[in-house]
C-alpha cells in the first residue's frame, strides 16, 4: 500500500522518513532480452545464457539501466500523490550499481524521502531508491530520484 501525500506540505513533512518497500519482482530473461532490443545493448553477459554461464557471474545479468528503470515501477508502489494537477519525473542524482542482478533473481525497491524543495505551485522531492536483491548483501542499484508535483 503506497504512502499517500495530499499536499506539498505533506511531502515536506516526510523528509527523512522511510517510504517502505515494494513487493518483490522476478527478473526474467525475456525482460532482459526486451530491454536489449529496446536499447541495442546485446552484450553476451545479458543475452547469451550459455556463454554467460561460463562468465564472471555464472548467469546472464540484467542491464544496469534496466535495474534503474525498475524504479519507475517501484516508486508508485511506495508513493501516491493525490490532488495534484500534474507531476513529472525530473531525473536522478548519484546513481550507482553496486551488485549485478542475475536473471531469475527477485528485486524490490526501498525508498526514503531525503529532501524537498519548494517550487512555484509545487514541490520537488528527492527519494533515495535502493533496489535490493533478495538474499544478497549489496543492493543492485541506489539512485536519488527527483520528482516534481504541482498542486
Amino acid at each position: 500500500m503506497p504512502r499517500i501525500f495530499r499536499s506539498a506540505e505533506d511531502i515536506h513533512a516526510a523528509v527523512g522518513q522511510s517510504l517502505g518497500e515494494s513487493p518483490w519482482t522476478r527478473i526474467t530473461q525475456d525482460q532482459v532480452n526486451q530491454f536489449a532490443n529496446a536499447t541495442g545493448d546485446h552484450q553476451w553477459l545479458h543475452v547469451d545464457p550459455e556463454r554467460a554461464a561460463q562468465g564472471p557471474y555464472g548467469a546472464c545479468i540484467a542491464h544496469g539501466y534496466l535495474t534503474l528503470a525498475l524504479v519507475n515501477q517501484f516508486l508508485p508502489e511506495l508513493v501516491s500523490v493525490e490532488g495534484m494537477k500534474w507531476g513529472v519525473n525530473y531525473g536522478c542524482d548519484k546513481v550507482r550499481f553496486p551488485a549485478p542482478v542475475r536473471v531469475g533473481a527477485r528485486v524490490r525497491g526501498v525508498g526514503e524521502l531525503v529532501r524537498t524543495e519548494t517550487l512555484p505551485g509545487g514541490v520537488q522531492s528527492v527519494v533515495r531508491m535502493t533496489v535490493e536483491i533478495e538474499g544478497e548483501g549489496k543492493p543492485a542499484c541506489v539512485a536519488e530520484t527527483i520528482s516534481r508535483y504541482y498542486f
